[in-house]
């Protein structure tokens, strides 16, 4: 017996937000997966160097990092000892609290950064042409007003 739901008062699952996003997001990656994997690194390791290539010479401290590229401590850590045996960052110590890590991209890192980067570029230029100007500038507007807005607690409250 196949049971239905008959909730009328939920939209359209084709108009679910979350859906929406993420359907975004995949299309958008189809464009970046193909150069990351080129230049063997994942998307979330590619997250991490660009993070940490946005934030200068200064480095991040991990929660920082963590904070930054969305990206949960124990996913972070796996992806830091990757990116660390690969000599792409550097871990030093905060001078004040020996427990607390600075995270910097190594030389090697920099330069891996400096080849994706304007291929990362062109593919932006692509997205950018596709949907035009007025466009893509007011997508970024909206993504960047929603992603500010507080809904509540994570467990729902």
């Amino acid at each position: 017996m196949r049971h239905t739901v008959t909730d009328s008062s939920m939209r359209p699952f084709s108009q679910s937000l979350p859906m929406a996003l993420l359907q975004a997001r995949e299309a958008t990656m189809r464009s970046f997966r193909p150069l990351l994997i080129k230049h063997g690194v994942t998307e979330q390791q590619w997250r991490v160097l660009r993070a940490l290539a946005a934030s200068g010479e200064h480095g991040l401290e991990v929660r920082d990092l963590a904070s930054a590229t969305f990206l949960l401590g124990p996913s972070l850590s796996r992806i830091l000892a990757n990116l660390e045996t690969r000599s792409l960052i550097r871990r030093l110590a905060v001078a004040n609290d020996q427990r607390r890590a600075l995270i910097e991209l190594s030389a090697e890192g920099v330069k891996l950064v400096n080849q994706i980067g304007p291929e990362s570029e062109a593919r932006y230029r692509e997205i950018e042409a596709t949907l035009g100007d007025k466009k893509y500038q007011k997508l970024l507007v909206l993504l960047t007003d929603l992603a500010a807005l507080e809904f509540g607690d994570e467990d729902g409250s």
